[in-house]
């Protein structure tokens, strides 16, 4: 099972406040945050094929471009499921994932997610009805390993058992 990530740059080790500027970027390497999520995700025979990544104050300076450049990546790379996320408590960056999770549902027909802290109830209030938006703890808080647990049977029944997806949304997804 391929799966990608979109990630902020701080996430994929390219630097956060570091380096805002980040032009929109694609790697087949395992690197920052998706090397967390590696073992997660060999549980549930699934691999990380590729990361897609931006620095925020790119983003906020064309929104719509990465958004959809995004998405024509992930419809050329034909993953099995794309997570956008972990967002933790970052608001710029939950917005991306979810505006990118959107579009990805609605151009493509691969499974996509995001996932975010409670913290940023302005972007799930705006967007959980509209997309799967996976519940976490805000970074340094306890229950990330719960969250990844989670996020893998949301994968892994995403992509095997759709069936069964809508019960296990009402327990993990907001």
């Amino acid at each position: 099972m391929k799966v990608i990530l979109i990630f902020d740059s701080g996430l994929a080790g390219a630097g956060g406040k570091s380096n805002p500027n980040c032009a929109l970027t694609a790697t087949r390497e395992i690197a920052g945050t998706a090397m967390l999520l590696e073992p997660y995700f060999k549980k549930i025979g699934a691999q990380i094929s590729a990361t897609l990544y931006c620095g925020m104050d790119y983003y906020k300076q064309n929104k719509d471009e990465v958004v959809m450049k995004m998405a024509a990546m992930v419809k050329k790379l034909e993953p099995d499921f794309v997570l956008c996320g972990p967002c933790f408590n970052f608001p710029e960056y939950s917005e991306m994932a979810a505006r990118c999770t959107k579009l990805i549902s609605e151009k493509t027909t691969v499974k996509v997610a995001s996932m975010m802290a409670i913290e940023n109830q302005e972007v799930i209030s705006q967007y959980k009805n509209d997309i799967a938006i996976l519940k976490m703890p805000k970074k340094g808080e306890t229950g990330l390993s719960e969250s990844f647990e989670n996020l893998t049977k949301f994968i892994d029944t995403s992509v095997n058992y759709p069936e069964k997806l809508e019960g296990i949304k009402e327990i993990i997804c907001y």
